[in-house]
């Protein structure tokens, strides 16, 4: 990995549990009795679980059962598990009262997933769409954002509308009844596209005297109406962690490549952690540069990684392709030598519940991290070379709010690896102050 670190001996996780457990670090058990959890900040290992639930959906929970979970935590041992309760179709994999569930239910799964991993000290965290809703933005087309040439967008939601209030938070408030201990709100960031609906128009003009709003590239007033456009989520964001943690202080909040290197800026909103789901296909690539960025960002992060591609294949399931542990273990280990934590995807079955036959291969990748989590978990570099990530260059070469347009970037930073040069990739807030600590800053391009 070409990082040298300072190396920080780290109590076993039974001994991190009790300190942690002391100093009131961990999250409260569902039921009294259970076990401690850790928080995400000191978790080290997990599994994503999601689905996409559809209109498709008759029967979940089926064949969820405590036997599932727990055999998953047998042969894994996660610190915490996250799993599948809205993704971009917008239907509910639990059974909410708030709006948006699948057609069919069998029992209630959430229910069978809290109770399990509570009784077993591992957390649960949700798999949460948020600004991306296909559900509501057909039953509700005033959240949706509109369009340039005033047709509603089929996909997102409006951070100016109601939708935060009217759905995802009472959601979030709902979830955090059922006891789980977060949210990995999903397609939020990424999926924010600019509005052109009367709130957003006449927030833009009054904020900026401009007469008239910019219909793409090119244009005029196309630069300030994107930023209009990022300020809005960043205030979305805060809104949304607000408006859960008025009723749930402990539940924590994480929005998917939000204050990453998609959104390379400083962390604006009080979110709990740091964590993006990086390249199916080219994933040492996209991971050694997402966990050099997260590294500084001074919030705590974990990196997600698929366990199979998305091309498809002649000899496999199109789209389904299985990663191999040894080709996990690599890209675990690019995270883990960077300090950070280590979680990988499995897709659940259209009951939600988990096909066990895969969970061998992440018992061997577990493994992996475990031998190295003392000697690695919330490491940091010693600085050498700092690699400049620049905001506003990013934000005034991509097109969209917020993207990952960095193959120039990486491709210097892949020259330096190449080099055998321990590398931090940095933006400017995380370099003022401390550019006397770097006996080499590279300013690309």
């Amino acid at each position: 990995m070409n990082t040298p670190r300072f190396r920080r001996p780290r109590a076993s996780r039974p001994i991190a549990s009790a300190i942690a457990l002391a100093f009131g670090l961990v999250a409260t058990s569902a039921l009294a009795g259970d076990p401690p959890r850790l928080k995400r900040a000191d978790s080290f290992l997990g599994i994503h679980f999601d689905f996409h639930a559809g209109p498709d959906c008759n029967e979940v929970g089926k064949n969820t059962t405590p036997e599932m979970v727990d055999r998953i935590i047998d042969l894994v041992r996660p610190d915490y598990l996250q799993t599948d309760c809205k993704g971009h179709p917008g239907y509910t994999s639990y059974p909410t009262k708030v709006g948006n569930p699948v057609p069919g239910f069998v029992g209630d799964p959430l229910k069978v997933w809290r109770e399990a991993t509570a009784r077993r000290g591992v957390a649960l965290y949700m798999h949460y769409s948020g600004i991306y809703d296909e559900h509501a933005v057909h039953a509700h087309p005033d959240w949706a954002a509109t369009r340039a040439d005033g047709s509603k967008d089929d996909k997102a939601t409006s951070p100016f509308g109601p939708y935060a209030d009217g759905l995802l938070i009472p959601q979030l408030r709902e979830l955090a009844g059922y006891g789980v201990d977060g949210v990995w709100i999903d397609g939020d960031c990424w999926a924010t596209v600019p509005d052109y609906g009367d709130a957003a128009r006449k927030a833009f003009l009054d904020a900026t005297g401009f007469s008239t709003l910019p219909k793409g590239p090119g244009e005029p007033h196309w630069r300030p109406f994107l930023d209009f456009h990022r300020q809005a989520y960043r205030g979305y964001l805060r809104r949304v962690v607000a408006g859960v943690k008025a009723t749930d202080p402990t539940f924590q909040v994480c929005s998917n490549w939000a204050f990453t290197d998609h959104m390379p800026e400083p962390v604006a909103a009080p979110v709990d952690f740091l964590s993006g789901d990086f390249s199916p296909q080219d994933s040492v690539n996209s991971a050694r540069l997402s966990g050099r960025y997260l590294a500084r960002q001074g919030v705590p992060w974990d990196l997600m990684a698929w366990s199979f591609t998305t091309v498809p294949s002649q000899t496999t399931t199109p789209g389904r392709n299985t990663k191999s542990a040894v080709q996990l273990q690599r890209e675990a280990a690019v995270i883990l030598a960077l300090g950070g934590g280590f979680q990988a995807y499995f897709t659940q079955n259209r009951d939600g519940s988990v096909d066990l036959a895969r969970m061998p291969a992440m018992a061997e990748v577990a493994a992996f991290c475990r031998a190295r989590q003392a000697l690695c978990h919330h490491s940091q570099a010693v600085p050498q070379v700092g690699l400049l990530f620049s905001t506003p260059a990013h934000y005034r070469r991509v097109d969209q709010l917020f993207g990952r347009d960095n193959e120039r970037l990486g491709g210097v930073l892949a020259a330096l690896l190449e080099a055998r040069r321990s590398v931090e990739v940095l933006g400017e807030h995380q370099l003022a102050g401390r550019l006397a600590e770097y006996p080499l800053i590279v300013v690309p391009e």
